[in-house]
């Protein structure tokens, strides 16, 4: 009984994984987007001292700017945001696939092949090099510099 309990707050646990409530007011809790998207009507158009057009010119603008930039990217997220969600969704499954089965399979092989090899090279520098640089060093070391200005 006590197995069957677990094994279903198992399932019910993997699902919520996947029909997780979403926050509807702050959509990008991360940051992602933060310097990306923030472009008003300040950042785009501006009038300099002694070149203003009229006030209701200006504020229709505003309006105009403001609203149209609104509509195009709600119309534009309602035609191809689902079909953008299900390209991304399997473009980063396919990456996911792609790391889990091939990358780090392929490079655990790799670091325990070069394992060995790197075990024969680091014999061969100790029984080779160490002793020559020893004696390079013993030689070099009664060596006096000394910097004499005239």
């Amino acid at each position: 009984m006590a197995e069957e309990h677990g094994e279903l707050e198992e399932r019910i646990i993997i699902k919520d994984q996947h029909t997780k409530e979403i926050d509807l007011v702050n959509r990008d809790p991360k940051h992602i987007n933060e310097d990306v998207v923030k472009v008003d009507f300040e950042d785009v158009i501006a009038e300099p001292v002694g070149t203003y057009s009229f006030d209701g010119v200006w504020k229709s603008s505003y309006t105009t700017f403001t609203v149209s930039k609104y509509w195009c990217y709600r119309l534009l997220s309602a035609l191809l945001g689902i079909p953008l969600a299900v390209l991304w969704g399997f473009l980063f499954a396919l990456i996911s696939f792609c790391h889990i089965w091939a990358v780090v399979p392929c490079i655990k092989s790799y670091l325990i092949e070069i394992q060995c090899v790197s075990r024969i090279y680091s014999l061969c520098i100790h029984t080779f090099c160490d002793p020559l640089f020893e004696a390079l060093a013993k030689i070099c070391s009664n060596v006096r510099v000394a910097i004499r200005k005239e």
